[in-house]
């Protein structure tokens, strides 16, 4: 039986949800609705450990949550970017780019391209954007 097919009944630690846990949400993420999740919850799960499922469910064009994994992927990037990859490898970053633009439809594409932006141009970081999903919901490429 798939994740897609099972069904999820909640985290056992909301705060710091296993990697499991989120995919089989992101499958059924009416079953726990965003709102009823921790404030700030998407920068809570945007960090190291879990950024190689949010990448596998952001680029599956079938995850219902995908929009809210790509939005954790803009996270992550602008975290990472910001602070000279003190806070994320550069390299893991790079990997995901490439994946993008190797693997994913226009939704990664547009990430990928956004963040080698961002990378050569850091300056043109905007928290909106970046972290409060403005280019999830009105997706764009950055100049």
């Amino acid at each position: 039986m798939s994740v897609q097919q099972s069904s999820f009944h909640g985290f056992a630690n909301p705060v710091d949800p296993s990697a499991a846990e989120l995919r089989a949400w992101a499958y059924q993420p009416d079953s726990v609705p965003l709102e009823s999740m921790p404030a700030d919850w998407d920068l809570l799960v945007a960090g190291d450990r879990l950024v190689g499922t949010l990448f596998e469910l952001a680029i599956d064009r079938t995850c219902p949550a995908r929009r809210f994994a790509l939005h954790c992927l803009y996270i992550y990037a602008a975290d990472g970017i910001r602070t000279k990859f003190r806070a994320h490898p550069k390299r893991r970053l790079r990997k995901m780019v490439e994946q993008a633009e190797d693997e994913g439809d226009e939704l990664m594409a547009v990430w990928s391209h956004n963040v080698r932006v961002l990378l050569s141009s850091p300056e043109l970081f905007d928290y909106h954007d970046w972290c409060e999903g403005g280019l999830v919901r009105q997706s764009r490429r950055l100049g």
